[in-house]
């Protein structure tokens, strides 16, 4: 189950859920945390399940081009945040673990 089904919708979007599946094996829920649509790429922060931030780049003139893709874990994500993005980080871990809890 992936969460937010909305912000996945539009062929972007797609792309970008095809990506993360490839990638992250266990995904069962994710969470946008920052997106930064560029002239040709977009970045995106990902919160994967409850545990684990993908840094997603995907070059927006052609798709054939490989996303890159970087993770880390939550822990090492946290460290020296801002007191906004912890607050959204919260709400997007508690939103992952409900939809986890869900899918168990």
């Amino acid at each position: 189950m992936v969460s937010n089904k909305s912000l996945f919708e539009e062929e972007e979007r797609r792309r970008l859920l095809d990506v993360l599946r490839q990638s992250f094996s266990s995904l069962e829920t994710a969470y946008i945390l920052h997106w930064i649509p560029e002239q040709e790429e977009d970045f995106y922060k990902i919160l994967i399940n409850d545990s684990t931030i993908a840094d997603v780049e995907l070059n927006r003139l052609n798709q054939d081009v490989v996303p890159i893709i970087n993770s880390m874990p939550l822990s090492q994500y946290k460290v020296g945040l801002s007191k906004i993005n912890q607050i959204k980080l919260a709400v997007a871990i508690d939103l992952a673990r409900k939809d986890l809890n869900k899918a168990k």
